[in-house]
């Protein structure tokens, strides 16, 4: 994997290039843009903006800002990371994690135990990185959280998201984040451990899986939520099949989340075909608490 330098940006000059970064990322509204101003303002009160170099290129950025959330006893004090953002030809090298792994670092210093952030659940590629590879867990789906958004990525679909917790201090994520990380689960782990899918997509010629007309009931401690391996993709294809996903995951993890279920883990496959899968776990359910044939 290459590695990526990773600094904090604290300078105009810096956070010029977070603006141009987003232009590229998030293409299509520039209204959608987040000023330099408000930037150097987080960075410069308790914030983290974080950008990774090529060389002299930013080709990655993260930010976010000190949160509240609530507790029994009063509000305790989180990161919410609010934005991480690479371009499209550094995807899959290896900088967003690099930039994680970094506020990761820099939270823990600051004493903190928890960081938040959204992120559209129908985005494989933003799943596998935050559930599989940084241990982030989710049992809260958010509905229309921006409401009407307008750059080229998310126009014309409902801004659904899950809020993901990162549990900083677990030993679930710092052996993620360790030097030996943990091995990753595969669809046949699963299959030996007879975890089915909660229900079996429609993959007609045009490649497009279809969701199927109703969500299924759930039980047993843990079950598999297959979503589109390329959402996007699917999207510039067939807008009304992209809706018909959205709407269909949107009922489906609502019900798994009201009846105790956990986002735990995500599983991308490239063969024999692309499949992309949420591991949902009730409770304090795990694969290694079953008994896996051999």
């Amino acid at each position: 994997m290459p590695k990526f330098d990773i600094r904090t940006l604290e300078t105009p000059e810096e956070m010029a290039l977070v603006e141009e970064l987003q232009r590229q990322v998030w293409p299509g509204s520039e209204t959608d843009v987040v000023p330099a101003h408000v930037l150097l303002t987080v960075a410069h009160n308790g914030g983290l903006v974080l950008g990774a170099f090529d060389g002299e290129k930013l080709v990655g950025n993260a930010w976010g800002f000190p949160g509240l959330y609530e507790v029994p006893d009063g509000p305790r004090p989180k990161h919410c990371s609010h934005q991480l953002g690479v371009l499209p030809e550094y995807r899959d090298s290896g900088v967003g994690f690099a930039l994680k792994r970094a506020q990761w670092q820099m939270v823990r210093q600051q004493g903190l135990d928890r960081i938040t952030w959204t992120y559209d659940p129908l985005l494989s590629r933003n799943a596998y990185l935050n559930i599989a590879r940084l241990g982030a867990v989710c049992n809260t789906y958010l509905r229309e959280v921006y409401g009407e958004m307008r750059d080229g990525l998310n126009v014309g679909l409902p801004s659904d998201r899950f809020q993901v917790d990162w549990w900083i201090h677990t030993p679930r994520v710092e052996r993620r984040l360790g030097l030996r990380p943990r091995r990753e689960l595969t669809m046949e782990h699963y299959s030996l451990a007879e975890i089915p899918a909660l229900y079996e997509v429609t993959v007609p010629d045009s490649g497009l899986i279809r969701p199927p007309g109703s969500v299924p009931d759930l039980a047993g401690p843990l079950a598999l939520l297959e979503i589109p391996s390329d959402f996007l993709a699917l999207k510039q294809a067939d807008f009304s099949l992209a809706k018909d996903w959205r709407f269909f995951t949107r009922n489906a993890f609502e019900a798994a989340f009201t009846a105790g279920y956990l986002v735990t883990d995500f599983i991308y496959e490239k063969k024999p075909r692309p499949r992309s899968l949420y591991v949902l776990a009730d409770g304090e359910s795990s694969l290694s608490d079953l008994t896996v044939r051999k």
